[in-house]
């Protein structure tokens, strides 16, 4: 099933001590560009979350939030340093003593003194934490994948409809040629009619004329190619696998193929088809570019 690189996905769950909530939004992008932002509990678990996401997306810009909410730390304690609350007790002691100072030292002048008391805080289990966050990080991936699916589905189909299209102006194409060809050939023994009105008419040069024009403008060559590259866009939208960069190349040969129509037509209702057809293209394209 074909996906596109544009979706959005989010997963939360309640914990002790919070709510966990993760986000994640795709856009297109060539390569597998991964942005997590989270709290810094989790950064530890940075590797486990790219290869969780790895897993199911291949290519595109992907954005990942991680939020708490409501969280409680645990494990917070306030730890006193008692050889710096020594030492800065023995100089108050001695600026007392070397200046006569009466007032008494008291606790809270102690504890405002730098490090004398510091809140630390236990590092928490990492394994705790991974099953904390890994069933909303895989629920949100789960939701993004099948936007992703259900995107892409609707691209092969529309994709699917341009093809036919295309391949309906090639048959106008295929069944005007040869007509170009009669038509030249009347214009061409008319115009010359006209200009040698008192002279003969050399049907062998006239048929050789006729030759090599017929053999500038057939399209046979390109008409089968592009064709043959329209049943090979079909069958690389019903492959199960990442198929964006293979189908951009195909598309590219396709209008190589109706470029080279385009040059060697001189026929109005050709032209027209021609333009129809690289309209049709462009489309595509610009619809590829949106898949994985």
């Amino acid at each position: 099933m074909i996906k596109s690189m544009t979706g959005f996905g989010r997963g939360s769950t309640d914990q002790e001590g919070g709510r966990f909530t993760v986000e994640i939004k795709t856009v297109n992008h060539r390569y597998f560009d991964l942005n997590i932002k989270m709290p810094k509990a989790f950064i530890a678990l940075e590797d486990r979350m790219r290869k969780l996401i790895k897993e199911k997306i291949n290519r595109g810009k992907i954005d990942v939030f991680i939020t708490q909410n409501n969280y409680e730390k645990q494990g917070v304690n306030a730890v006193l340093n008692e050889s710096l609350a020594d030492s800065y007790v023995q100089c108050l002691n001695k600026i007392r003593e070397r200046y006569g100072i009466q007032e008494n030292i008291t606790v809270s002048l102690v504890a405002k003194f730098p490090e004398v008391i510091t809140v630390k805080q236990e590092e928490e289990d990492l394994e705790i934490l991974w099953e904390s966050l890994k069933t909303p990080l895989e629920d949100a991936v789960n939701m993004l994948v099948s936007m992703r699916e259900k995107e892409g589905t609707k691209l092969q189909q529309n994709i699917f409809v341009k093809c036919d299209y295309i391949k309906s102006l090639l048959d106008k194409i295929e069944k005007r040629s040869p007509q170009v060809v009669v038509e030249y050939k009347q214009k061409l023994t008319t115009r010359l009619s006209e200009l040698m009105q008192d002279c003969s008419i050399d049907e062998n040069r006239i048929a050789m004329e006729i030759a090599l024009f017929a053999d500038k403008a057939c399209l046979d060559e390109e008409i089968v190619r592009l064709n043959s590259h329209l049943i090979q866009v079909k069958d690389t939208l019903n492959l199960d696998e990442p198929i964006g960069r293979k189908l951009d190349f195909i598309v590219q040969e396709m209008n190589r193929e109706a470029n080279t129509i385009a040059s060697k037509s001189n026929d109005l209702e050709i032209t027209n088809h021609v333009l129809n057809i690289k309209n049709e293209i462009e489309k595509i394209r610009e619809q590829i570019q949106n898949i994985e």
